[in-house]
């Protein structure tokens, strides 16, 4: 079917789209052919900044349905029924890698998840991992340089990677799960997610809880070894991407148990692990995942630029019965991320399809910008006034959080049971015979790529204060491969 001529941007016909305007048959391209200068120029601008990280991903529209009731904890209204459902967009992606890596690394993979809700968008921005490598927001931009290529050599150096987690012993816990059977996911449609951060929930009454978010793959667990990963990336760089949309293509919708761990408030100041270190996990003995809800992906993007790379997530984007935590990680991401977007795709970036609360609208007085849309036509742009305009409800969307003490660079508070490296411990004593195998194996294979003796041996430490046997056959694995 005919979508009728190609006009331009103005709207105007195209008579000619094959051929310049010359000035004779063999002259000079004349400045007058519009067309031409449109063309080239949308052209030169067809990219934006790239995600510092999570640059590479992949998306898809879906739907979450409650399955439990939770009233007693959170009076968010997506979460107010069984039964209820709410539109979802989910964005899967790579962490250190650029706009062009290939996808089957090893490399955390981040969740990124959009609720449309009739009370505004609630964006849960996760990863395939419950923890992460470090507890303070202020060592994040050290943490990703050392991910990202070496401002000399313009390469990613194993020497900046182990140094810095070296001397960083909180990624002890992290680095374990990533050098281990999960750190190079199948499919993004074989992994868990995880909301990682700890976050509040408030009831109907004020009274508020800590959870922690759990999203169960039901197409069970698959993971790469790091020799089949690395034909992979060489043969098809685009893979989860792929997988992911010929999945849906097909009708096979991936699926995720929603669950939560719910820790009450007044458990938090005595918690044997600190309940806001991102570097911890509670173990599901103490918190149960209680299951509440199911994640189905059901509708592939029209167009990945619109709505992949010009999609926005924070995490400061909350509704009522849902607030942040004083993890200190959580709290420089509720700027880090919107400041990213405005930065990435403008500061009317909310207006765009996929970023536009869908089952609402936004009502603010907020004017003005790059790619501005009018909507708000001739209405006020200041509250209160007389006119009508939108008003606070002078309802919190979150419970307070009872501070104490005095301003300052605090060490992050230590529990009963806190030290950096109980946890790896834990971890690598789960694994199966094969796994510590695997999990020493892609270590060595890494930390052997070092220069500097006492880089490699402060990193390998790390492992050993985490379990005596790990550290004993991870240094004896780097010995035999550095020689």
């Amino acid at each position: 079917m005919t979508q009728g001529p190609l006009t331009t941007e103005a709207g105007a016909p195209v008579a000619d789209n094959q051929q310049s305007e010359t000035a004779g048959a063999g002259g000079p391209v004349l400045v007058q052919d519009q067309l031409l200068l449109e063309k080239l120029a949308h052209f030169n601008r067809e990219r934006i900044p790239e995600r510092v990280v999570h640059a590479r991903g992949a998306g898809a529209y879906g739907t979450f349905t409650v399955t439990a009731d939770v009233t007693a904890y959170t009076r968010a209204a997506f979460l107010s029924e069984v039964g209820k459902q709410t539109e979802t967009f989910l964005r899967f992606s790579t962490v250190a890698g650029n706009l062009g890596a290939p996808d089957a690394v090893r490399d955390p993979r981040g969740f990124a998840l959009k609720f449309y809700t009739e009370e505004g968008n609630y964006d849960l921005v996760g990863n395939n991992t419950p923890v992460f490598f470090i507890r303070d927001a202020i060592k994040f931009p050290d943490f990703i340089h050392t991910q990202k290529r070496d401002p000399y050599t313009g390469s990613q150096e194993a020497d900046n990677v182990f140094d810095f987690w070296g001397l960083s012993p909180e990624s002890t816990h992290q680095v374990t799960w990533l050098f281990g059977d999960r750190g190079i996911p199948a499919s993004y449609r074989h992994m868990d997610g995880f909301g990682s951060h700890t976050y509040q929930w408030t009831n109907e009454t004020g009274e508020a809880f800590w959870v922690k978010y759990h999203f169960k793959t039901d197409q069970g667990i698959k993971t790469l070894t790091a020799q089949e990963a690395e034909v992979l990336a060489g043969k098809d760089p685009d893979s989860h991407q792929r997988d992911l949309r010929e999945a849906i293509e097909r009708g096979e919708f991936p699926t995720w148990t929603v669950g939560v761990q719910i820790m009450p408030v007044a458990d938090a100041a005595t918690y044997r692990f600190n309940p806001f270190d991102l570097t911890k996990v509670w173990p599901h003995a103490d918190y149960p995942v209680i299951e509440f809800g199911k994640l189905e992906l059901n509708r592939n993007p029209e167009n990945v630029f619109a709505e992949v790379e010009q999609s926005i997530f924070s995490p400061a984007h909350f509704v009522p019965g849902i607030g942040p935590s004083p993890d200190k990680m959580l709290q420089g991401r509720l700027f880090a991320y919107g400041d990213a977007h405005r930065y990435r795709v403008g500061i009317n970036a909310d207006h765009l399809p996929v970023n536009r609360p869908h089952a609402t609208e936004a009502r603010t007085h907020s004017r003005d910008g790059f790619l501005y849309d009018g909507r708000h036509k001739g209405a006020k742009n200041y509250e209160p006034n007389s006119f009508g305009g939108p008003h606070q409800t002078d309802r919190p969307l979150w419970a307070p959080t009872a501070v104490s003490g005095e301003t300052g660079n605090h060490v992050t508070p230590s529990h009963a049971e806190d030290n950096d490296f109980v946890q790896a411990g834990d971890l690598y004593r789960l694994m199966s015979e094969d796994e510590k195998q695997r999990l020493v194996d892609n270590l060595a294979g890494a930390i052997a790529g070092v220069s500097r003796d006492e880089i490699a041996e402060r990193a390998i430490n790390n492992f050993r204060q985490a379990d005596g046997d790990f550290g004993k056959r991870l240094e004896a694995a780097v010995q035999a491969l550095r020689g």
